[in-house]
This record gives structure tokens, C-alpha cells and sequence, in this order.
């Protein structure tokens, strides 16, 4: 189990190109199209999680209008005292006509790789201490400027890998797939087992159960096949829409005009999450980004337990977990998924979760009971405990721990 985690946000920054600290090319790797921007910086403190940790996933809200974005980058500190270079994290955009939204492959060194959304430490060059950078970027000569309203980090100290977990499967990585039960085999050639444990005991949620809007993933399947083949694999921004659905805070109209089929959000959240080096919408960071758009607050962050969960049930705030698992070894969860995103809405008055699950055939079939202690397995032996916390921006969160991982 992931223990040692700590989050550190910086929240209402309202950052804006008012001074311009240089000019850069840049070539879209996706369109192969060049052109100048204009850009200024933002660098945060040097943050120290207080332990050694060997994974930081970041995560920020930013208003990219046409003609600007953002590039997130992070480095850190190693044990020995060394500082490493600025990896990228995300090159992001609200939508598709100034850059392809897109992470960077093949950013590895001695120190670090970075995996799509996380920085994976080498062993022996664990963070003692993490940094942020943004930069704001406007087409050369233009007014324009995005607007970075929040951004940070989530370091973690995650056990290399779990009892029950193939070889080759890290616990905490991403994994291969964020498609659920579409989900391809994974390396092993299957999805990861689900470890024993025993489960968090239930405190605080009790017979609780939020009234989040039911949407399927599945009833969009084979629709805008280019992104990740269409909606069978679109559990991520399905998670995020019933999120938004909770919250009251629907995209704009005009923009999902273009969509013709029932739950057009679904469709709309899946082409702004959609990460074009990734080729899929299951980027942790740019899902809880496009809840920017839509007026909330997101951030990744870990925790430790279902039992923190409830504290957020408690606060009226439903959760998006990552897991993985195999067919029977969830009780309520009859697929195999390597990767799968879904949302925890509230517990029975046993304890157990009760999930809005985007792996269903229709809405109706999305709501379903989970077993608590195999889903508490499955979920921190896939991802280390990742959620997307989604919530208006003054909604308060629930009290933190003294290990703040939220």
C-alpha cells in the first residue's frame, strides 16, 4: 500500500502574460505545422514531500482561448543532492486549433523516465524535493494569454511492485489501457490480478449515496473512432462528465452542436481530453484540466484507503478512482480491464462501494455495488490510489490528514 503521499497545490494564481520572457518555434509533431509563440513563465517554489518519494504526478487548471496554451514541465531533486533537467509533463490546449494536445515520448535519463502523466524515479534517485514549471504561450505579436488558475504535484513513495501483481506491471503505473472492459491484454497477458487485503473499515459514509447522473461509455461505442477507436474505451472523460453532471456545470452548447447521439457531453469531454502522443483520453492530468473549462476545480491526487473516500462521500464530493482487475475478482465487476476509470458515488450501510461504472450497456445498468475489500485492492495495487477529485472551486474538501494528500 502507498503510505507516504503528499499533494502541494498552488490554488487561485490567475496567471497571465503581462511581460513577455521570450520567443519560440515550435513544430506540432502531430500536424507537422511551425509557428512562433510568444511566452512568459511561471515557476514555483522547491517543494520537499518530506520523504523519498519515486513518483510525482502533477496536475493544473488553465484557460487556453484559441491562440495560446500551456506547457507543464517538473524536475526535482535526487537523494544525492543532484538536480535533474525540466521534464514535460503535458503540452495542453482546450481545444485543437493552436497545437495538438499531446505528452512528450521517450523522455528518459539516469534520474527519471516519465510515463505519459507521471515522473517514475530511477531507483537510487528518489525526489527529496520537486519543482514546477508553466509556461503560457500566445501566437508571436498577438494580446491573447491563457490564464493558469492552479497547479501542483502529488509525490508519492509506491511500493515497486504489489503481491498478486504480474512482472512487469509497476504498482502505481499507468496502466497500458484506460479502455475498461474493451481494454486490451496487458503485458502479462492479462489484466493484473487483485492482491488480498483486508478492507478499510467503514466510518463515515454509511448508506450514502449521491445522486450522480448515470452515463455509459459503451452506448458510445464505434463513434469518433479516432479518438482510441470510439467510446468503448472512453471510461476517463465518461467519469468526468458525470462529475460535471453532479455539479451542474455542462459545457457550453455550441460546444457539442456537432454531436447527434444521446449524452453528447460524453463525446465533447473525449475530444478535449484525447492526448494525440498517448492516443487515448485516459490521461489522469488532462481530465481533471478540461473540468477547467467547464468551471470546477480538478486535481490527481493518491489516497490511502477507501476510508478516505468516505471523508469526501461525507463532504458531498463523489470521486473518479483508477483500477484494474479480472473478471470475478471485484464482486459486481463481470469484465477484465488492464486500465479502467470509473466513480465512486457513495456506500451501502455495510460499507460496501456503490459505483457509477461507465463499463455498462446502457445508462440504467451504470450503477452498481462493488465488493469493498477487492475493489480497495484492486484499486491500490493498480494505480497506487489515483482519484480525480472534481468539485467547484469553493466547495470545501473534507479536513486533511496531517500527511496532506488532499
Amino acid at each position: 500500500m502507498t503510505r507516504d503521499i503528499r499533494l502541494h497545490r498552488w490554488t487561485d494564481l490567475d496567471v497571465k502574460i503581462i511581460e513577455v520572457d521570450g520567443r519560440m518555434s515550435y513544430r506540432d509533431p502531430h500536424t507537422g505545422e511551425s509557428a512562433e509563440f510568444d511566452y512568459a513563465t511561471w515557476t514555483s517554489p522547491l517543494v520537499s514531500p518530506g520523504f523519498a518519494a519515486t513518483q510525482i504526478i502533477p496536475s493544473w487548471i488553465a484557460r487556453t482561448p484559441p491562440g495560446t496554451w500551456v506547457q507543464v514541465d517538473l524536475r526535482f531533486t535526487t537523494a544525492a543532492g543532484t538536480t535533474t533537467g525540466w521534464y514535460v509533463l503535458g503540452r495542453w490546449a482546450e481545444d485543437g486549433s493552436t497545437i495538438r494536445r499531446t505528452t512528450v515520448p521517450d523522455q528518459k535519463d539516469t534520474d527519471a523516465r516519465v510515463g505519459d502523466d507521471t515522473v517514475f524515479c530511477a531507483d537510487g534517485h528518489e525526489a527529496s524535493a520537486w519543482q514546477m514549471r508553466v509556461l503560457l504561450l500566445r501566437r508571436a505579436g498577438s494580446g491573447l494569454t491563457p490564464v493558469l488558475h492552479s497547479a501542483g504535484a502529488v509525490a508519492s513513495r509506491v511500493p515497486a511492485r504489489a503481491a498478486g501483481t504480474p512482472a512487469g506491471v509497476a504498482l502505481g503505473s499507468r496502466p497500458p489501457s484506460e479502455s475498461g472492459a474493451e481494454s486490451a491484454p496487458d503485458s502479462a497477458g492479462s489484466a493484473p490480478d487483485v492482491a488480498p487485503a483486508s478492507a478499510s473499515r467503514p466510518a463515515l459514509a454509511l448508506g450514502r449515496v449521491l445522486p450522480v447522473p448515470q452515463f455509459s461509455q459503451r452506448v458510445h461505442r464505434h463513434q469518433n473512432p479516432e479518438w482510441n477507436g470510439g467510446g468503448g474505451t472512453w471510461c476517463s472523460p465518461t467519469s468526468v462528465s458525470m462529475a460535471a453532471a453532479y455539479w451542474g456545470c455542462p459545457p457550453d452548447p455550441a460546444d457539442y452542436a456537432w454531436v447527434t447521439n444521446d449524452d453528447p457531453w460524453v463525446n465533447e469531454a473525449a475530444g478535449r481530453t484525447y492526448d494525440h502522443a498517448f492516443k487515448g483520453c485516459g490521461n489522469w492530468a488532462f481530465n481533471t484540466a478540461y473540468a477547467g473549462r467547464l468551471g470546477l476545480d480538478g486535481f490527481v491526487t493518491r489516497l490511502r484507503s477507501l476510508g478516505e473516500v468516505e471523508q469526501f462521500i461525507a463532504a458531498g464530493i463523489p470521486l473518479v478512482l483508477s483500477v484494474s482487475y479480472r473478471a470475478g475478482q471485484v464482486p459486481g465487476a463481470d469484465y477484465d480491464t488492464n486500465g479502467h476509470l470509473l466513480m465512486v458515488a457513495g456506500f451501502t450501510a455495510t460499507g460496501d462501494p456503490v459505483v457509477n461504472d461507465p463499463a455498462a450497456d446502457d445508462n440504467a445498468a451504470v450503477r452498481k455495488v462493488f465488493g469493498r475489500a477487492e475493489l480497495e485492492a484492486a484499486w491500490l495495487n493498480a494505480s497506487g490510489g489515483v482519484v480525480y477529485v472534481i468539485r467547484p472551486p469553493h466547495r470545501p474538501l473534507p479536513a486533511p490528514p496531517a500527511q496532506a494528500n488532499w
